[in-house]
């Protein structure tokens, strides 16, 4: 009998890489959550962490999609309300769930599910987020690597992202409302790094002009 870990050893990473994912894209078995703190009487306990099969990023920093893995002899679809969930978490746009044979997508870009025989290319999920066929140079910041050795938390990914993301759309405020203790101080230096690293300046890149004032608020 097919398990889960059979699943992922021997369909789910070959399709990937026959989709033109490569390692480095490949995130598995990722815990996003440490778990949510529930006061008992005069304890606390920690629920259970939330943990993703895989994630697909387009770019290092930059994740893309979710796809969860389930037995061979479950139905293909029985891991897309989980994958929904951790997507809508992590704020991606992409969900996969499969059993190695058959795989399910849901796009929350359309709303639509559908069944497919192989994973999308890299590329192509790009294009159906982004409208190109590769990116230009405002997206190549948004893209861009950070600069830091520790590794963010999904959080902090989202709030980067956003942020780099309305400043390029030239928003001239921007409020992350993020609580104490959640890296602000890093978000707002990883924001500040890409934009200062891809040479982005007041002029902006091309015909894109920077806002006359951006605000990060936390």
């Amino acid at each position: 009998m097919t398990t889960e870990a059979d699943t992922c050893r021997t369909y789910v990473v070959p399709k990937l890489h026959a989709a033109g994912w490569a390692d480095e894209q490949i995130r598995e078995q990722v815990t996003f959550t440490d778990g949510r703190i529930v006061p008992i009487g005069g304890r606390a306990t920690r629920k259970k962490q939330k943990r993703a099969d895989y994630i697909l990023r387009y770019r290092r920093d930059y994740p893309i999609a979710v796809v969860e893995a389930k037995a061979g002899y479950r139905h293909p679809a029985d891991g897309l309300p989980q994958a929904k969930t951790y997507a809508q978490a992590l704020g991606l746009k992409f969900a996969y769930a499969t059993n190695g044979r058959a795989i399910i997508e849901f796009d929350y870009l359309t709303g639509a599910t559908s069944e497919l025989e192989h994973f999308p290319t890299p590329k192509k999920l790009w294009r159906r987020l982004d409208g190109s066929d590769e990116p230009d140079k405002a997206d190549e910041i948004l893209l861009a690597p950070g600069r830091t050795p520790k590794t963010l938390r999904y959080y902090q990914d989202i709030a980067i992202n956003r942020a780099v993301a309305g400043i390029l759309e030239s928003k001239e405020r921007l409020l992350l409302t993020l609580a104490t203790g959640t890296g602000k101080t890093l978000i707002a230096a990883q924001t500040a790094y890409k934009l200062w690293n891809m040479r982005w300046t007041r002029k902006g890149i091309g015909d894109k002009a920077f806002p006359p004032m951006w605000v990060i608020n936390n």
